[in-house]
């Protein structure tokens, strides 16, 4: 089966059993798999032309397409779910700068829950449930649930996103049941190259980065250096936003039958802006005292700063027995620390007729160290003229982090900051002393057994897989007043079943079901703990592909509903929660593209999510839509190629987004208006202009070309400007 890369742009495949598995199982499984290896040549990214044997298992990450969804080579089109892939070109034309706005486009995402000038996050939900934790090439970036300490990629680092929508415990255990994302990293190529970046734009944004590639000599090695810089002035008053990134890797072709990969990701993010709300009067409703701008800053200049920095270090071991059975192990370690010093504001802080704001002064000192491993056996069997990819998985993640919080007494004037007239110069940190002091060690493990069959017979394609996860997480935490212990444990098992039939027009209708859970730290006041979050989803829908894959498309009804919803008990919100709640999403999901000729292509999604809670605890929540998920929402990108005349080399890109109203606050008292916007990419290849330029060229990329004004929140005390318009020049040569 060959998969055209360059047929597929901005869509679903983009080109463009016991709880005695303990640690030391996982040591051994890691030392025996060193025995065995497998030589995999990578491939030419650059090659527009990829074979890609059906069901083979993916264990090459130089490999131009890997499905998320099933941990195999099954494409999007063949595959019983959603799945939407955004290759490294696409994210290239739309001036991607984070995970946030690679998700803009795609369908069943509602991405930049805090407005786009908020960047230090990536938050998003997916079929209407939000998710906490990306993948990177398929493990888990671990971080402390509640704290801030969240590990960004930044895309100079990848070759493609994948997003796979609906329950994935059963590959990769705890889960949200909206979906997942899984981000891949560019791995070493032999054939040598190197490019360089430079971009300038909005906000004094300078960025530079080197993108080096190659085999070393003669030798099995071959690397991949990766690097960047950039500095730009925050959107708010007062801000900056910084980042380095530095991410070697090497790949060692051992044998004809082993592959192995080093890699290293270190980023520094020495500032990231501003994550300080607004309320919405003001700002949305009008205001007789005045307005506010997406430039006004509710913090102060002397007490903002968020300083994130982390290291991830792993590697890649395959290993074929044979033509049909092989081996992989993924492993990775992770070391993160964050410092942040800022303000925060609750719903009584803000006085409409006077405009003043009651801030709180808070720092909060995060670190986390921790590990995840995979290991996969997968094995092509036949049954008569069935096709069975068996696919035998163990995995292990273990997590250690401390988080130190803090606030601090006011000064004198600190009382008197009025959000439209703002004096962000008020704090004087050598003024300040600590009022309340807090300390939370956290620790997470979970172990998970796997299983899938992946089935073939003629043209209908079959999955069942099931999980079983060990799941455990302690907390100490500590403050002025005691000191509280909590414990979770729980074993938890998941499935999915799935089958799709392929007619010879290209039309494929599928059905799927599959299970997912969410495990909750704590415990109750008489020490029993908290039952696992459950989701479900049901799903079915019809794919198509031209033979050509000129055309694709897929059309999706699905209901997930997730129980055992954790909500707070009324009539003692200090006290025990209670674990009756259950919020439903139904909705559809369209997604095409359409090439229409060797010039112009055209990508079009549309979301509808009908969201509810359907059993709420008695806090008047029942019947109420969740926030962050508008019932509507479209987007269309299209771009043009000129290949003859005047312009030939030029690309002319352009999208438009619309996102439907959202409810402002959890109890619906009002909606924040929906918004559309356009944005614009426009590219030329120098070397069309002389010889002398060849391996050069510019991509001009306008986001919010008009600059249209939109808002996001939490409630009506805390919300945010959208991202103002922003214009971005940049500079490529490759050679």
């Amino acid at each position: 089966m060959e998969l055209n890369v360059k047929k597929a742009e901005g869509g679903m495949v983009s080109s463009n059993s016991s709880k005695s598995f303990k640690l030391s199982m996982v040591a051994a499984a890691m030392s025996a798999s060193m025995v065995y290896s497998q030589q995999v040549l990578a491939e030419d990214i650059n090659d527009l032309s990829i074979e890609i044997p059906k069901f083979e298992t993916i264990t090459v990450l130089g490999q131009a397409y890997r499905n998320t969804a099933t941990k195999t080579s099954l494409t999007p089109l063949e595959t019983p779910q959603g799945v939407t892939v955004i290759d490294s070109e696409l994210l290239e034309q739309r001036g991607v700068k984070s995970l946030n706005q690679a998700l803009r486009y795609v369908p069943g995402v509602t991405t930049e829950q805090k407005g786009g000038a908020v960047t230090m996050y990536d938050t998003f939900n997916i079929r209407g449930f939000d998710v906490n934790q990306s993948y990177y090439d398929g493990l888990v970036l671990q971080s402390l649930t509640g704290w801030n300490l969240q590990p960004q990629i930044d895309p100079v680092a990848l070759e493609q996103v994948e997003v796979f929508k609906g329950p994935t415990s059963v590959l990769y255990g705890s889960m949200p049941p909206g979906g997942m994302v899984n981000m891949i990293a560019k791995t070493p190529q032999d054939a040598r190259s190197t490019e360089v970046n430079v971009a300038a734009g909005s906000d004094n944004l300078i960025e530079a980065s080197i993108d080096t590639t190659g085999q070393i000599g003669d030798s099995d090695f071959s690397y991949r250096v990766i690097a960047l810089a950039r500095s730009k002035d925050g959107q708010v008053d007062h801000t900056e936003e910084e980042r380095f990134v530095f991410a070697p890797s090497i790949d060692w072709n051992v044998s004809d039958s082993t592959y192995v990969n080093f890699n290293l990701y270190y980023q520094n993010d020495p500032s990231m802006g501003m994550n300080s709300s607004l309320p919405s009067s003001g700002m949305i409703y009008d205001n007789p005292n005045g307005s506010t701008s997406s430039s006004t800053f509710a913090g102060d200049k002397n007490w903002s700063e968020f300083e994130r920095e982390f290291v991830l270090a792993g590697y890649k071991i395959n290993h074929d027995f044979n033509d049909n059975w092989s081996f992989l192990q993924n492993f990775r370690y992770m070391d993160a620390t964050l410092t942040q010093k800022n303000t925060y504001h609750l719903g009584d802080n803000f006085d409409p007729e006077t405009g003043i704001l009651d801030r709180n002064i808070y720092s909060t000192e995060e670190s986390s160290t921790g590990f995840t491993i995979d290991n996969q056996l997968s094995g092509l069997v036949y049954t008569g003229d069935v096709e069975h990819n068996l696919l035998f998985g163990l995995d292990y993640q273990k997590l250690d982090g401390v988080s130190a919080y803090s606030e601090y007494g006011m000064t004198s004037q600190f009382g008197t900051f009025n959000i439209f007239n703002p004096n962000n110069d008020m704090i004087n940190p050598s003024e300040l002393t600590s009022t309340y002091d807090a300390t939370d060690d956290v620790k997470v493990e979970q172990t998970g057994l796997y299983f899938q069959n992946q089935m073939r017979y003629d043209n209908l394609i079959m999955i069942l897989g099931g999980r079983y996860d060990d799941y455990s997480s302690s907390s100490e935490y500590s403050d002025d007043y005691a000191d509280t212990n909590s414990a979770a444990d729980h074993q938890e098992f998941s499935y999915r079943v799935g089958a799709m039939y392929e007619f010879e027009n290209g039309i494929s209708p599928f059905v799927s079901y599959a299970t997912s859970f969410e495990p909750v730290a704590g415990t109750k006041t008489d020490g029993s703990t908290y039952k696992p979050e459950m989701g479900e989803q049901f799903e079915f829908g019809l794919k198509y592909g031209s033979a050509d894959q000129s055309k694709t498309a897929a059309l999706s009804f699905f209901n997930i509903v997730k129980s055992d919803a954790l909500m707070a008990n009324p009539d003692d919100p200090w006290g025990d929660k209670l674990q009756i709640g259950e919020i439903e999403s139904r909705g559809a999901e369209f997604e095409g593209q359409w090439f229409v000729n060797d010039n112009v292509d055209v990508a079009v999604n549309y979301t509808y999510i009908d969201m509810e809670i359907t059993k709420d605890s008695g806090n008047g929540l029942q019947g109420t839509q969740p926030i962050y998920v508008p019932k509507h929402a479209a987007s269309l990108w299209t771009n043009y190629h000129i290949d003859d005349g005047a312009l030939a080399g030029m690309r002319i890109g352009g999208g438009v987004r619309y996102v439907g109203e959202m409810q402002m606050d959890a109890m619906n008292t009002d909606q924040v208006e929906s918004y559309t916007l356009v944005d614009l990419s426009v590219g030329y290849d120098l070397g069309e202009f002389s010889s002398s330029l060849l391996g050069a060229s510019v991509n001009l990329v306008a986001n919010n070309l008009f600059n249209e004004e939109y808002y996001t929140c939490y409630d009506s005390v805390n919300c945010w400007y959208g991202a103002e318009r922003n214009v971005e020049l940049n500079f490529k040569y490759n050679f």
